[in-house]
């Protein structure tokens, strides 16, 4: 893919999210514990929705962030508390991460994938309606929504939506719901709400199973054989901190550009194969044996992805910061420092502060 012509990136504003009341569900999850470490620095006034924290460690505990926010363990797909609770915390923005998020857990729990995904997507708007503090709204789904026809031109936020798997097919299926909340109520409402299509994230402190590189360390940690079942896979890898601040442009942008509530995508300008990125990471890790599947093994997944991210280049000014050498080596160093025992908070302001100031 053609690399653009860079300008200068657009960056969050401290002062636009310093005081302001921000609800965000998934706060124990991986990209959610990352922005409400990161809004809270800002001085933001944070509610966290969520199921408790799964697996030790995590980086939710690791920041500590259940003291640090009000944190509240509540499933989406209880409709009449996920209400209660929006009455009560009363936000001027809502950032909506919480989701079965993996494509393997899907096809082992079809059912809850799309009861979380849809349903709970469908009682965040609900409970959204009638709240009149909202201004702004980001929900996130994932670059899995298009109908993927395996091949290598990227895919175009106007691209036709579909889903082999239970987990791209549930998170296509809620985009249909938040477009039908947004054009029957929330529009009217004043909220100006849009969704982020994001590339796959990597970073320190993902713990998650069936992820590329939590997986790689795991084995590498206790110097067993890495095993990578799809190695010609492509993808449009990011650094976790690239889509988290677009996330938080685009929802300071909303509220006085209601043409910017609509899908966008969210990624590097191009992607990069399984077998790059491990080979990236053996070398910043510094040691790790891996062996290469020769065929496809596992249930379906797609081949190819690519994301096309003009329209957020040229109308948003959001380019990536870091790129795929520098985003691997910052997460496979922050990986070996917190098994030396640096604690996650002091790694995580060390990425954030670089990548601020970058």
């Amino acid at each position: 893919m053609e690399k653009m012509v860079r300008s200068v990136p657009r960056r969050p504003d401290p002062a636009h999210w310093r005081g302001r009341r921000v609800l965000l569900t998934g706060h124990t999850g991986f990209k959610g514990a990352w922005l409400a470490y990161w809004l809270q620095k800002m001085g933001t006034h944070v509610s966290g929705i969520a199921l408790p924290p799964e697996g030790q460690p995590n980086l939710s505990e690791a920041l500590g962030l259940a003291t640090q926010i009000d944190s509240r363990y509540l499933d989406i797909r209880n409709a009449g508390l996920l209400k209660q609770e929006l009455q009560r915390i009363q936000p001027e923005v809502v950032f909506h991460l919480a989701a079965q998020a993996l494509v393997r857990p899907g096809y082992a729990h079809p059912l809850e994938t799309f009861a979380t995904n849809v349903m709970g997507t469908a009682n965040l708007l609900e409970a959204m309606r009638g709240v009149a503090s909202i201004r702004a709204a980001v929900l996130i789904t994932t670059d899995k929504v298009y109908k993927n026809l395996e091949h290598m031109a990227p895919y175009p936020e106007t691209a036709e939506l579909g889903g082999y798997d239970p987990y791209s097919a549930s998170k296509a299926a809620s985009e249909m719901v938040i477009a039908s909340y947004r054009d029957a109520f929330l529009r009217e409402q004043g909220i100006a709400l849009a969704v982020a299509r994001a590339g796959n994230v990597i970073g320190g402190g993902d713990w998650s199973c069936d992820r590329l590189l939590p997986d790689a360390v795991r084995a590498w940690q206790q110097d067993r054989l890495l095993h990578i079942r799809r190695p010609d896979a492509v993808r449009p890898w990011q650094h976790v901190l690239e889509p988290l601040s677009a996330y938080l442009c685009l929802a300071e942008l909303l509220p006085q550009n209601p043409g910017y509530a609509c899908a966008w995508n969210f990624g590097p300008d191009g992607a990069a194969t399984v077998r790059e990125v491990i080979q990236f990471a053996t070398q910043a890790y510094g040691r790790g044996r891996t062996e290469f599947a020769t065929r496809e093994e596992g249930p379906h997944e797609s081949g190819l992805l690519a994301l096309d991210v003009r329209k957020a280049r040229e109308e948003l000014q959001i380019y990536e910061r870091w790129s795929l050498q520098e985003s691997i080596a910052r997460s496979m160093r922050w990986y070996r420092d917190f098994e030396q025992g640096i604690p996650a908070a002091v790694l995580c302001a060390r990425d954030l502060e670089a990548y601020e100031a970058n």
